[in-house]
């Protein structure tokens, strides 16, 4: 026999790649995800327009200790670990589905030693025989992807690579959110600290004070008891406060994977500021979101299983073949008269399986239109998410200016009604219900940054990053977008007067 000619290989593989030039199944279109093409201003204060996301939007918080710990999560968080490896999983499987466009070849060696029987029927006829036989060969394998079977099952790998990754950016960025989040309550309960440790002092000068004027006549038994009674009031307050700064800072160090983290409180009443939004968000940033790409890969996963499962209605055209040497003695294994080869193609055709294929490419089918459903669902979603942290910033923000106000205007009180009741024209009881107000208004006023600062984490996730500084400038050059916008409140100062506020002596 001749060997094969390398032109009939050549031919066959030309006619291959001709017919897997196109793939059953449908092609991806990104759907259509019914959204506005912006975030149009309202009664809020919000927005509209472009802007490149800033992943590593935690800075913008301007507090070198807090990005030191997001660093320190980014490198010792498990969970974050665990998505890395089932990322790496994932791709690896892409890489194994991409290698079935190659031809296989796999290298045989063997060297066998057989007996057979005397007993049997042709052994009493031929006797016992003793053989040696060795053998080395290159076995060959191919399957023609004409109908596109294999360029599915790699679409689909590679998508669902693509979705391992988009899973680990999504569980970095909500573990980072959950960082900046903790790191903030802890920072605004250490203000909390400072105004209730302020104001118990005050308060310990005030039942002094009362004594006092109690020893020389001047005061009441009762006066002397509210004044104890409102003091301890305040003592309880802070022991839950430092209480809860334990719990936030075990937390913390938990995220972190530090679990021994301790974090020295602050000593004066300065909170990371929360960075206000531009104006001119586009609707169309959620599409970075992590989340938004992991679902829509999962889309074109499943819409490209769709294709493998009809291609099993079509037959698989496969080549196969062997070159190598079989001898009985390793001195003539490369001999040409130990020469051995085979080749030729294959063909499996689908006849009647009782509707297992269409059964399966059914299955494909709702399995894509639940990934659809899914998809257009984390859009909606992210769009909503968007639109209520922009709407709680602008009010959290607003709402602290108002208390921001009544805690000043307390402290004004207290200091008067101190200075009412020492001069004798007022009784005791305007002091503690001063006190009370300016407790309360010191709480309520902290309250409202820790929400607004939360709200702000609440907007970055959402949006799956920050905004680029200078972005609004690019934009407006030769941007074609018109629409309102109302500038959002003006920030608070940095230091909150929380524990500043007059608390009077």
């Amino acid at each position: 026999m001749r060997n094969p000619h390398p032109f009939r290989l050549v031919l066959a593989l030309g006619f291959s790649l001709v017919f897997s030039g196109c793939a059953i199944g449908p092609d991806y279109q990104r759907p259509e995800a019914s959204l506005p093409e912006r975030y149009v201003a309202d009664e809020a204060g919000n927005l509209t327009s472009g802007a490149p996301i800033n992943p590593e939007w935690w800075r913008l918080f301007g507090d070198e200790e807090l990005n030191r710990l997001v660093e320190r999560t980014l490198l010792q968080n498990q969970d974050l670990q665990a998505a890395v490896a089932r990322m790496e999983a994932a791709e690896a499987a892409a890489r194994e589905a991409g290698a079935d466009y190659f031809p296989t070849v796999d290298l045989e060696g063997a060297s066998v030693r057989s007996r057979t029987s005397g007993e049997t029927s042709s052994g009493r006829q031929m006797g016992v025989m003793t053989s040696t036989n060795r053998r080395v060969a290159l076995n060959v394998g191919y399957e023609f992807d004409i109908w596109g079977r294999l360029r599915r099952s790699n679409e689909a790998a590679r998508a669902d690579a693509l979705s391992g990754r988009f899973a680990r950016d999504s569980l970095r960025l909500s573990l980072i959110a959950r960082v900046v989040g903790v790191y903030l309550d802890l920072r605004v309960r250490d203000v909390e600290v400072l105004a209730m440790s302020r104001n118990l002092r005050a308060q310990a000068k005030t039942r002094d004070i009362v004594q006092g004027r109690k020893d020389a006549g001047a005061a009441s038994d009762l006066e002397v008891a509210q004044a104890v009674a409102i003091h301890a009031a305040t003592s309880a307050q802070l022991s839950e406060i430092l209480r809860q700064r334990t719990l936030t800072e075990n937390l913390l160090g938990l995220l972190t994977g530090e679990p021994g983290l301790r974090l020295e409180p602050l000593t004066e009443t300065a909170v990371p500021l929360s960075p206000l939004p531009p104006v001119g968000l586009p609707s169309a940033l959620i599409e970075a979101r992590p989340d938004v790409r992991q679902a829509e890969e999962s889309l074109i996963a499943a819409n490209a299983r769709i294709g493998l499962a009809k291609a099993a209605y079509f037959p698989v055209i496969s080549l196969t073949g062997f070159l190598g040497s079989e001898s009985a003695q390793f001195s003539s294994l490369f001999t040409r008269p130990a020469e051995i080869w085979s080749y030729g193609a294959a063909i499996t055709a689908p006849i009647f399986n009782w509707g297992r294929t269409s059964a399966r490419v059914d299955q494909a089918s709702a399995w894509q239109q639940e990934a659809l459903a899914n998809y257009r669902q984390t859009v909606q979603g992210a769009f909503r998410e968007v639109r209520d942290a922009l709407v709680s910033l602008s009010l959290f923000d607003r709402t602290e200016g108002e208390l921001q106000t009544q805690l000043s205007a307390a402290g004004d009180a207290l200091k008067l009604a101190n200075a009412r009741y020492e001069a004798g024209y007022s009784a005791f009881l305007e002091v503690l219900d001063s006190q009370r107000t300016l407790n309360n208004a010191q709480l309520q006023y902290l309250a409202a940054r820790r929400n607004r600062l939360l709200s702000a984490v609440d907007l970055f996730k959402a949006l799956g990053g920050g905004w680029q500084e200078g972005w609004q400038e690019e934009a407006g050059q030769g941007g074609d977008v018109e629409d309102e916008r109302v500038s959002p409140p003006a920030r608070s100062e940095a230091k909150t007067p929380a524990a500043n506020a007059g608390t009077g002596s």
